[in-house]
């Protein structure tokens, strides 16, 4: 395996190897000319031996290139995985010690009922953090291998953006109106668990990374052709440009694991782009307009608004969660 800061000396090979390549390519054009020029009997020869010498030459080119290329990829993947398994360990390390702590506090002092309930609420918080994360790896571990596709139907996507809103607020223990949601009733044929872990891991995402207090809108607008539009806002610090592209790829996470203090495991946006994908759709990514924030906007085919689904009352549906993973 490459070691994390290794990928200096790789690069360095490569541009020496490629640099002697050019330099013998180079040399034996000149000598190779010279040689037709001063010897015309023989010249046929040359200029044969020239073009399948350039050929040649050119072929170990692009195979040291392509060679560098494969490398620089293959220790940066090893980075990422390594910078993966410090936030695994992390988010794992994390709330076990915290369960161990209480269990021992209760097993071993005797505590008002009050403080009893406290740690019971704490264990709870722990066990859910715990539980989001392996169902974080297991989702990306499904899509990996490509598993059989999640049963497709009608469903409701103004509603499972309100639940995955609500959970993502019970989550983070915020406020309801951390996120809000602006959705007229509108009906997608799709996997309802693939919308779900796709904006959840948006919403999620949008409200780690917000300013303090966070805020996050989610908007839904039909579009023609039978398209949707959903776009996700966060009044954060915002995603250079330079990462913009990056930041759906597996194990991605801006620095070094172990610097950072948000939770995560650089595999939610990856989740993001392939579901995403995998609907037909579109995502993008670029700053919240007119202030500072992020905006993701996702487009999706297959969609109708249907009317008759609207409340009585004309309003947006508020559905409180139900557990969609």
């Amino acid at each position: 395996m490459f070691e994390r800061r290794s990928i200096k000396w790789p690069v360095i090979l490569g541009v020496v190897m490629i640099l002697l390549v050019v330099t013998l390519t180079v040399g034996w054009v000149v000598l190779t000319v010279i040689g037709g020029l001063k010897d015309p009997e023989r010249a046929p020869i040359y200029w044969a031996s020239l073009s399948i010498g350039a050929v040649l030459l050119i072929c170990m080119l692009a195979g040291v290139i392509v060679y560098l290329t494969v490398t620089v990829k293959a220790i940066k993947l090893n980075q990422r995985q390594s910078n993966f398994i410090d936030s695994v360990t992390h988010e794992l390390k994390s709330p076990i010690a915290s369960l161990k702590l209480y269990l021992q506090t209760l097993s071993r002092r005797q505590v008002t009922e009050q403080q009893r309930q406290d740690f019971h609420r704490f264990m709870m918080e722990d066990v859910e953090r715990l539980d989001n994360l392996i169902n974080h790896l297991l989702d990306a571990a499904r899509l990996d291998r490509e598993a059989e596709p999640n049963p497709v139907e009608d469903c409701r996507i103004d509603r499972i953006l309100n639940e995955c809103a609500q959970a993502v607020c019970l989550r983070y223990r915020q406020p309801m109106e951390t996120v809000t949601v602006y959705a007229e009733p509108a009906m997608i044929t799709a996997p309802p668990v693939d919308l779900g872990i796709l904006f959840r891991n948006l919403i999620d995402n949008a409200v780690k990374y917000s300013g303090s207090p966070p805020e996050v809108i989610v908007r839904l607008r039909p579009m023609s052709g039978g398209k949707l539009c959903i776009r996700i806002t966060d009044n954060g610090p915002g995603i250079p440009k330079e990462l913009r592209r990056k930041i759906f790829g597996r194990f991605i996470r801006v620095g070094n694991e172990l610097e950072r203090a948000k939770p995560g495991t650089g595999l939610g946006l990856y989740l993001v782009r392939t579901l995403v994908k995998s609907l037909r759709g579109t995502i993008r990514v670029e700053d919240r307009r007119g202030t500072e924030g992020t905006e993701f906007e996702v487009l999706l085919p297959g969609v109708r608004i249907d009317p008759s689904e609207t409340d009585a009352t004309g309003e947006q549906s508020h559905v409180a969660p139900t557990g969609l993973l």
